[in-house]
């Protein structure tokens, strides 16, 4: 009797395992850090002394030049830091998905017209772009989150948008998509349900990597400068060790903290894209498959499994 199999099951290995931890982990701080923080960001231990102190029982983390808590920062700075990098993530996930998915469904001029426009954001260099947009704003607009994972996205959507193209040209002509369309369902709604659940794999492996390179496109800027210095997150403290010299005056602590959260939310969203990669890679899943680990189903479109006769090998009995 033919079979309905519609599974998907997360992989169970190590690394995404890690991965998760680490990005709840970081979620909490986020969420709970400014509150849990022993002092408040611009809170000054000394106002008379000028020098950075070490790491110690009474500052875990130790002080800056101006006697701010790095521990108290760090825990403060990582909301504004990582809501920047999910808000890139999030827009420039939709406009790939506006773009790249119309573009291969529709054809024809359409298509045309927005490869071109990829094209273009493609070969345009980003930081570039982004310091240029942001340099002439005022202050207070460069410390506004939305305002910067919004630009920052307006720069990172083109690479999202030709992988969703691509595969949606492999779809668009698909049984089920050829049957919708006969039956005289919608455009938009043979996009948003046959076409997109079959891309949910990709468009998570897509916006893991925009927010990445959210992370480093803030980072960079305010390491440059561009973000406003008064706003304390992690990329600002990297500016501010950086203006007052302290990988040459030997103040480790003072960017390595800050540099390690960002390396590891990094790390952390980089083992969850592992697990994903499982999931859309074939050799992956044919490789887990051959050492007896769970299999996987693209999309959320159930498939019809009926037994396979097996050929009786000639000569022999029928």
């Amino acid at each position: 009797m033919p079979r309905l199999k519609n599974s998907w099951k997360l992989p169970r290995s190590p690394k995404v395992l890690v991965g998760l931890a680490l990005l709840v982990l970081f979620a909490l701080i986020a969420i709970f850090g400014p509150w849990l923080a022993p002092h408040a960001p611009t809170w000054q231990a000394n106002l008379s002394d000028s020098v950075p102190h070490a790491p110690s029982a009474k500052f875990w983390m130790g002080t800056d030049q101006q006697q701010h808590d790095i521990f108290s920062q760090v825990l403060s700075g990582g909301r504004d830091t990582l809501l920047i990098a999910f808000v890139a993530g999030a827009v420039a996930t939709v406009l790939s998905v506006a773009v790249g998915v119309t573009a291969g469904y529709v054809g024809g001029v359409v298509d045309e017209l927005l490869s071109i426009l990829a094209n273009i954001f493609l070969a345009l260099p980003g930081l570039l772009i982004l310091m240029v947009f942001m340099k002439p704003l005022p202050a207070k607009d460069t410390s506004n989150p939305l305002l910067i994972g919004s630009v920052i996205a307006f720069t990172a959507w083109a690479w999202g948008a030709r992988v969703m193209r691509a595969q949606t040209l492999a779809l668009r002509n698909q049984d089920y998509v050829e049957s919708a369309r006969v039956i005289g369902e919608r455009r938009v709604r043979i996009i948003v349900f046959e076409i997109l659940p079959n891309l949910l794999p990709i468009l998570a492996s897509s916006f893991i990597f925009t927010v990445i390179y959210g992370i480093g496109a803030y980072v960079a800027l305010a390491w440059l400068g561009v973000i406003n210095p008064a706003a304390v997150t992690w990329g600002t403290m990297l500016n501010s060790a950086q203006g007052s010299s302290a990988v040459i005056s030997g103040y480790w602590w003072w960017y390595a903290f800050p540099a390690l959260c960002i390396a590891l939310v990094g790390i952390a969203l980089a083992l969850l894209n592992f697990g994903i990669d499982e999931i859309i890679n074939p050799r992956l899943r044919s490789a887990r498959k051959r050492r007896g680990g769970p299999r996987y189903q693209l999309g959320l479109t159930p498939v019809m499994r009926t037994p396979v006769m097996r050929k009786a090998p000639e000569g022999g009995p029928r």
